[in-house]
């Protein structure tokens, strides 16, 4: 990418008393989606377009790995509601009669006997350092529970709690102030952290899988099944339990983005990517990742790039082997990628400013660059003379620029 000099343009524009022009905004153009150390998925589509296997994409992004068979029934906790005051779980709208067992018991394990039917509603609040629980039943009397530190919900249909004589599977809906979720698989858990209600799933890693939406459904089986095996892996390397959320993983995008059971219901194309984590599964105990030098590798994907991905040094100062740049053409296609192979975004004045901590802004430069030339550091001056600097990843984060690969036009653009 052409780097463009911050030039002056002497215009008709607000001055100060020293002279300064300040500009109205900067506009800047870029490419790209994201933090581009690891695998493209706008590359990884493409790549299969052109015929190519979920082993050979995977290879691509990831140089010097391998793909291989390994054991996924480990068990892996997923955050699906972080410091919430209050939830409703109760089985899912359209699904069939379900028991639902509610325990306090504090090793998890189950009353003998399963509480509710699919009319049936679960209400948890936080009262003072402890949770309340109450069960709902249409036209009954409501049946409180004295408040505990912990409880835990199986339902049948699960592996934690089997459907008895072939019943069809159950999913469940839980409910809070941060949204709704409905889960087919696990047991969940609500636990006091720090003062406030932390949610969980336990499930298995191939469950975990199914509801990971990190990647349309509807692309192609190869770049599905990269994603799926991309996926796996990342949760393979993630099984240290985090005290923060009682958990190993979050539902968001500060691991992997967690959706439940929609992502496999979804419709019209749910099943494609079902399809694709099947047929990334070796046997009913086994499925394959990606490892190096006996390890899960520590995964990385995003959306697109400038050209070019990112070496993890670049981006986060760590060196790691098979997190290095290699060419991505796919992601400049305009037909593959039409919202970001090439962006534009204007800044207002008062955003950058804001942004700088500065009174005003009248030169915006990019004063270092990667070896993928994207941008690393930003610089600002005032029309004071005072000048400061931004790591690039926090001026995309306060201005939300999509990526670090961008030109800025000159002031009057």
């Amino acid at each position: 990418m052409k780097r463009i000099a911050l030039a002056l343009i002497f215009t008709i524009l607000p001055s100060t008393a020293f002279g300064a022009t300040i500009p109205p905004h900067f506009v800047l153009t870029g490419s790209g989606y994201g933090h581009g150390v690891g695998m493209s998925q706008i590359g990884a589509e493409g790549q299969a377009m052109e015929g190519q296997s979920a082993q050979y994409i995977l290879n691509y992004w990831f140089p010097g790995t391998q793909v291989i068979s390994v054991p996924d029934t480990q068990l892996i906790r997923v955050n699906i509601a972080h410091q919430v005051s209050s939830a409703t779980i109760a089985v899912a709208a359209g699904f069939p009669h379900s028991n639902i067992d509610l325990t306090s018991n504090p090793d998890g394990s189950q009353n003998n006997g399963g509480l509710g039917v699919s009319s049936s509603i679960y209400k948890f609040s936080l009262v003072g350092k402890k949770i309340t629980a109450a069960l709902y039943n249409k036209g009954q009397t409501t049946l409180p529970y004295s408040a505990q530190n912990l409880w835990t919900l199986y339902w049948t249909g699960t592996d934690s709690f089997p459907s008895q004589g072939g019943d069809p599977f159950t999913v469940i809906k839980v409910t809070t102030s941060a949204g709704s979720m409905q889960l087919r698989y696990g047991k969940i858990q609500l636990k006091i952290v720090g003062g406030k209600i932390e949610i969980t799933d336990t499930m298995t890693i191939d469950q975990y899988v199914l509801g990971i939406s990190e990647m349309a459904s509807s692309w192609l089986p190869a770049a599905l099944q990269a994603q799926a095996i991309a996926s796996r892996t990342y949760g393979l390397a993630h099984l240290t339990l985090r005290k923060a959320c009682d958990c190993n993983v979050y539902n968001t995008m500060y691991d992997q983005a967690y959706i439940g059971y929609a992502k496999e219901s979804e419709p019209g194309v749910g099943q494609n990517w079902k399809t694709a984590v099947t047929f990334t599964e070796t046997d009913p105990t086994d499925a394959e990742a990606i490892y190096f030098q006996g390890k899960p590798i520590s995964v990385y994907f995003f959306s697109s790039d400038g050209g070019q991905t990112q070496r993890s040094a670049d981006v986060w100062g760590t060196p790691i082997p098979y997190l290095t740049n290699v060419p991505d053409p796919w992601s400049l296609d305009i037909f593959l990628n039409p919202q970001y192979a090439h962006w534009q975004r204007v800044l207002i004045q008062k955003d950058v400013a804001t942004a700088f901590n500065l009174p005003d802004v009248v030169t915006l430069a990019i004063t270092a660059w990667t070896v993928s030339n994207s941008a690393t550091v930003i610089t600002a001056t005032s029309s004071t003379g005072a000048t400061t600097t931004l790591q690039v990843g926090d001026f995309k984060t306060k201005l939300k620029i999509p990526s670090s690969w961008f030109e800025i036009a000159p002031p009057g653009f």
